[in-house]
C-alpha cells in the first residue's frame, strides 16, 4: 500500500518533502529554544531579525533559484552543463545581496537602534543570513535542474537538522544572546550547502555561455512578486517593531503566533512541486478543463488545509505559543482568528497565483500582490490597536489579493483562451519549492 501511494506522487517528492519537514520543525525548536532562553526584549530583535531574513532572502533569492532550475533543467536534456547557469545565477545572486547590504550598510544605525535595541551586532548578523540564503538558494537551483532531489532534500535536512542542533547547545548551555541565536541563520545552511557540494561540482563544466536576456526574462516580475508575497506575510512584526517600539511583547508572541498558523503553509510547498507543472501543461495544451479542473481541487486541498488549522489554531493557540515559546500572554483568540483567516487567504492567493504562471501572466500576478500590499498599507492605517493593525492588515491584504488574482483569471476564462507561451511550460520542468519559514 505504502509503495503503490508513493507511486502516485511527482518524483523526487518524498525527499523534498522529508527535508522539507525537517526544516520546518526546525524553526519551531529554533523559535521555541529563544522564547524560553531571552528576555522579551532580545526575543523581540531576534523576531525582527528572522522576519527581514526570511522577507528578503526568500523574496530576492527563490527566484533566483527558480530560474536557475529552469535553466539548468533545460541545458541537461539536450546534453549540456549547468556550468554557465551557475555563473550567471551566482552573479545575480551576488548582485542583489550587494544592493541589499548597501543598503543596510547606510541604514546601519537606525537598523539598529529601531529595530535590534541598539545592537549592532544583529546587523552584521542580518547581513550574514541573507549571504547565506544567496549562496543556498544558488545551489539548490542547480540540485533542482539536475534532478538530484535527494540531495535537494538533504541540503534542507541538513540544515534543518543543525539549526536544531546548535540551538539545542545554546540552550543548554545557558546563552542569553539573540547574536548567537541569530548566528544560527548564517552557519546551518552555508554548512548545508557545503555537505551538498559534491555534486554540484561534479556537474560543473564548460560550454556556450547563457545569454542575460534568456536569464532575466521575466525574472524581474517574479522577484517583485515574490518579494510582495513575503512582505503580506511577514511584516506584520516589523509594523509592531515600528509602529510601537516600547511593545517587545507583541512583536515576540505575533513571530510565534504566525509561525503557528503558518503551518499550512509548510504542506503547500510540497504541493506546489506539482501543482505548477500540472497547471503549465494543461494552459499549454489548451485545455481549459483540466486547468480548471486541477485548480478547482488545489484549492478544495489548501481550504481543507486552512479551515482545519484554523480550528486548531483559534481554540489552542493562546495556550500553545505560551507553552511552546515562552511568549507574552498579550494574544487571545480573536488575534488568532485573524491570523488563522489570513493564513486560508493567503493560501488561495498562493494557489491562484500558481494559475496566473502557468498561462505565463507575470505581470498579472505582480500587480494582484502589489494591490495587496496597498491594502495591506491601508489597513495597517487603522486607529485600532496596534496587534489588530497588523492582523487586520495580514488578513485584508491576503484577502485583496487572492480576490484579485481569481478577477483576473476569470477574466481569462470568459475572454477566451489565454495567450499561453511555450515559456510557461519551460518554468514549469523543476519549480523550487517555496519555504514558509
Amino acid at each position: 500500500m505504502i509503495r503503490r501511494l508513493l507511486s502516485l506522487v511527482p518524483p523526487g517528492t518524498v525527499a523534498v518533502g522529508a527535508g522539507l519537514a525537517l526544516l520546518g520543525l526546525a524553526s519551531y525548536v529554533h523559535l521555541a529554544v529563544a522564547g524560553h532562553s531571552l528576555t522579551e526584549a532580545d526575543y523581540s530583535s531576534l523576531a525582527a531579525l528572522w522576519t527581514i531574513v526570511f522577507t528578503l532572502g526568500i523574496g530576492l533569492f527563490m527566484p533566483v533559484e527558480q530560474e536557475v532550475a529552469r535553466l539548468v533543467a533545460g541545458r541537461h536534456s539536450q546534453g549540456g552543463t549547468p556550468g554557465p547557469v551557475l555563473a550567471r545565477g551566482a552573479a545575480l545572486a551576488l548582485g542583489l545581496l550587494a544592493a541589499v547590504v548597501a543598503l543596510i550598510i547606510v541604514a546601519r544605525a537606525p537598523l539598529a537602534d529601531r529595530l535590534f535595541a541598539g545592537d549592532g551586532r544583529m546587523v552584521a548578523v542580518l547581513i550574514g543570513s541573507l549571504a547565506a540564503l544567496a549562496v543556498a538558494h544558488t545551489t539548490r537551483g542547480v540540485l533542482s535542474g539536475l534532478q538530484l532531489f535527494p540531495w535537494y532534500g538533504t541540503q534542507l535536512g541538513v540544515d534543518g537538522g543543525l539549526r536544531i542542533v546548535l540551538v539545542a547547545l545554546l540552550g543548554l548551555t545557558g546563552v542569553t544572546s539573540p547574536v548567537w541565536f541569530g548566528a544560527v541563520l548564517i552557519a546551518a545552511p552555508l554548512i548545508g550547502v557545503a555537505l551538498t557540494a559534491p555534486p554540484v561540482l561534479r556537474a560543473v563544466g564548460g560550454g556556450v555561455p547563457v545569454a542575460w536576456a534568456a536569464f532575466l526574462r521575466g525574472l524581474g516580475l517574479l522577484i517583485t512578486s515574490s518579494l510582495l508575497a513575503q512582505v503580506v506575510v511577514n511584516i506584520g512584526v516589523i509594523n509592531v517593531k515600528v509602529l510601537d517600539p516600547s511593545d517587545v511583547a507583541t512583536a515576540g508572541a505575533l513571530l510565534s503566533a504566525l509561525v503557528l498558523v503558518r503551518i499550512p503553509l509548510f504542506v503547500f510547498a510540497s504541493l506546489q512541486a506539482s501543482l505548477l507543472p500540472g497547471l503549465a501543461t494543461s494552459a499549454a495544451t489548451g485545455d481549459r478543463g483540466a486547468f480548471n479542473s486541477l485548480l478547482r481541487r488545489a484549492l478544495g486541498i489548501v481550504t481543507a488545509l486552512g479551515l482545519t488549522g484554523a480550528v486548531l489554531a483559534v481554540l489552542l493557540g493562546p495556550w500553545l505559543v505560551q507553552t511552546l515559546f515562552d511568549a507574552p500572554d498579550v494574544l487571545g483568540h480573536g488575534d488568532f482568528a485573524w491570523l488563522a483567516a489570513a493564513t486560508l487567504a493567503y493560501l488561495w492567493a498562493m494557489v491562484l497565483g500558481q494559475a496566473l504562471l502557468a498561462q505565463d501572466r507575470h505581470r498579472a500576478q505582480a500587480v494582484a500582490w502589489a494591490v495587496g500590499v496597498a491594502a495591506l498599507v491601508a489597513a495597517t492605517l487603522a486607529p485600532v490597536a496596534t496587534a489588530l493593525r497588523v492582523e487586520l492588515g495580514y488578513a485584508i491584504g491576503s484577502v485583496v489579493v487572492a480576490a484579485t488574482m481569481a478577477a483576473l483569471l476569470r477574466g481569462t476564462r470568459t475572454g477566451g483562451p489565454a495567450a499561453v507561451h511555450t515559456t510557461a511550460a519551460r518554468e514549469a520542468v523543476a519549480p523550487g519549492v517555496t519555504s514558509a519559514p
